[in-house]
């Protein structure tokens, strides 16, 4: 199998294995530290699973990967610690339109750059391996830093559905952000 193994300044994205679960597991249901949970979709009701569960659920994205085939799931790795995760899904693969995503487990690396250079590489490494025209983001107008974060790699709003999701019982907008293929060449053709 080709490894996907990309190394920023800060950052490295590379391929989900089988010894990472246990670290996902953790950083879901049993570090003291879950902050994450409260901003990456906190409208969801999150399933109670155990770890054997768990496992199972993310098997098919390392076991099933095809030589050539783009990943949809990369960890996010520092130091040689899993910090988080990033990934993408499809909005309308008729239109060639997809959504990608991250988060950032371990709240000691927010607000210190290697979210912006991993969802920049991330949102390079979907360009440039599929044929894509547009890729965007969904999140909600409590999520601030999403929002930051989007726009610092070029996304603009496109969308807002008003009051579209309840977070601790107060209402929040629907928030979609995109990016266009012809955008983010340009944006390629800028950067030296």
């Amino acid at each position: 199998m080709a490894v996907v193994h990309m190394k920023g300044n800060k950052v490295i994205l590379r391929d989900l294995s089988v010894v990472d679960l246990d670290d996902l597991f953790y950083w879901n249901y049993e570090a003291s530290d879950r902050e994450h949970l409260k901003w990456n979709g906190p409208y969801y009701k999150r399933p109670s699973l155990g770890r054997q569960e768990f496992k199972e659920k993310f098997k098919a994205d390392f076991t099933n990967i095809e030589l050539d085939q783009p990943r949809k799931i990369l960890i996010i790795e520092v130091d040689g610690r899993l910090i988080g995760t990033v990934n993408w899904y499809w909005e309308d693969e008729v239109t060639n339109w997809l959504s990608n995503g991250i988060v950032i487990f371990d709240s000691r690396y927010w607000s210190g750059g290697y979210g912006t250079e991993a969802f920049q590489l991330w949102t390079d490494y979907i360009f440039e391996s599929m044929d894509v025209v547009r890729v965007g983001i969904s999140t909600w107008s409590g999520n601030v830093r999403m929002m930051k974060l989007a726009e610092k790699i070029g996304m603009i709003e496109e969308g807002r559905i008003r009051k579209a999701r309840i977070v601790d019982g107060k209402y929040y907008d629907s928030i979609k952000m995109g990016i266009l293929r012809e955008e983010w060449e340009q944006m390629k053709q800028k950067t030296p």
